[in-house]
């Protein structure tokens, strides 16, 4: 089944949890993390909103990215970072987004609604990571103009096949091979077989 999970999949499992954290970082460069809804999802484009009187509202402004990340009660990780927009027609979109979330009509009543401004996220970079299996599984996706950044490690042709990396991998997802091989699916990034590699024939992406 996680062989055919899909960037979509993986969008509507972050609209089921709803709760999950954004990341953002200020004008001096600090990081800061918070709770916000995922209000939407249609067309591979994840939409919420946030009030202009909060600080989130002007890190969204002033660097246009956000990381998000949230954990479903099966231990699938779904993390996504990408470029935000904020859209056209404000009140139409928050009006949308009130209708498909009710409790927001309690939180902002009447036309405090209007303080919420509504941003998207069509460019972006998504993992799927499943903890809930053996070994663990990984698999990224795009939307939009976002390309995937290499990540991870890799056995290069200076490989001696001495095994010291696929007998000491946590997940065994190193195969032998002229030279080894990872499996990136199911490896953890951990860095075992990178600090490990007694000719440093693994290199980090």
């Amino acid at each position: 089944m996680n062989k055919k999970i899909t960037a979509k999949d993986c969008l509507q499992i972050l609209r089921s949890i709803k709760d999950v954290a954004f990341a953002t970082v200020d004008k001096e460069g600090h990081p800061h993390n918070r709770i916000i809804d995922v209000m939407l999802i249609e067309d591979n484009t994840l939409y919420f909103c946030t009030a202009r009187g909060k600080n989130f509202y002007e890190e969204l402004i002033t660097s246009k990215r956000v990381a998000i990340v949230g954990l479903d009660p099966e231990y699938k990780m779904i993390s996504l970072q990408g470029s935000i927009q904020k859209l056209d027609r404000q009140k139409e979109w928050i009006d949308k987004i009130f209708e498909a979330n009710q409790s927001m009509k309690t939180v902002y009543p009447g036309d405090s609604r209007y303080i919420l401004e509504a941003f998207c996220i069509a460019d972006a970079e998504i993992e799927w990571f499943d903890l809930g299996v053996s070994p663990i599984y990984r698999k990224s996706f795009t939307t939009g103009n976002e390309k995937i950044t290499p990540k991870g490690f890799f056995i290069t042709e200076d490989c001696i096949q001495c095994d010291t990396c696929a007998s000491g991998c946590p997940q065994q997802c190193i195969t032998s091979g002229e030279p080894y091989f990872i499996n990136q699916e199911n490896c953890l990034h951990c860095g075992y077989c990178f600090e490990n590699c007694p000719v440093s024939a693994i290199i980090k992406k």
